[in-house]
């Protein structure tokens, strides 16, 4: 298993390496996120130690069985799934870095609220639904830009980036277009020059489209699957709002 973790690993770096010197773009500025949905704890350690520090988690449940064992080593730990407001809590307990999945008002309100209590501040990027679909998360292209502007006036959370699930697609240029929007509104966002919001982040591209991602613009590169195997639950696993 740990030599099909490294050499996978090495692959993906090849391909953003690649997709960087195609685009005209130092491969320093996209890092790789190691998606660790349902991978064990002891897997995910593999990665760290080989060099690769971010990972992101899906569900607050794992967050909290993989605590311990991940505690030995340094890491960035990002929440990337839909959140509820009730697990708020285990979010802050469990030493998550950045939740790139702030999509609405509420949830931004609670955070604010609990993380006052703490004395705390936490980085946040705002997740865009750019593939309009129904099935995902994320506030609406036509609203993001009012929306980042409401939640800076949450001194507590720190925006810092935007992130977007493409459309599952086998079309490039259909997926292309879910990554030039949030470009789009990146550049927007940051022309508005909003008191202690600089959005230098986008979370975007998965291992079906990276290259796509990097060519317009992605810094990070959210990649599980293809590092870790198959996964053993459905999409509705990772998606589901009452799990």
């Amino acid at each position: 298993m740990k030599e099909n973790i490294l050499n996978n690993l090495k692959a993906i770096s090849n391909r953003i390496q690649l997709a960087c010197l195609k685009s005209n773009r130092d491969p320093r500025d996209v890092k790789l996120l190691l998606a660790t949905k349902t991978v064990r704890a002891e897997d995910i350690k593999i990665a760290i130690e080989a060099g690769f520090h971010l990972i992101g988690e899906n569900k607050v449940q794992e967050v909290k069985e993989k605590f311990e064992i991940l505690s030995t080593v340094e890491h960035q730990k990002h929440f990337i799934g839909h959140l509820q407001t009730n697990k708020i809590k285990d979010i802050l307990k469990y030493d998550v870095n950045c939740i790139q999945s702030l999509d609405r008002i509420d949830l931004a309100e609670k955070l604010h609220q609990r993380l006052s209590k703490e004395n705390k501040t936490i980085d946040v990027f705002i997740q865009v639904n750019t593939s309009n679909e129904e099935s995902k998360f994320g506030i609406s292209p036509e609203d993001a830009v009012e929306f980042t502007k409401q939640v800076a006036q949450f001194d507590t959370l720190k925006i810092k980036g935007l992130m977007t699930i493409g459309l599952f697609s086998a079309e490039d240029e259909k997926v292309r277009v879910c990554f030039k929007l949030l470009k789009k509104i990146q550049m927007q966002i940051n022309e508005l020059h909003i008191p202690d919001v600089k959005v230098n982040e986008l979370s975007m591209g998965m291992s079906n489209d990276l290259e796509i991602a990097i060519e317009e613009g992605a810094t990070i590169i959210r990649v599980g699957t293809a590092i870790f195997g198959q996964r053993i639950y459905p999409d509705s696993y990772y998606w589901n709002e009452s799990k």
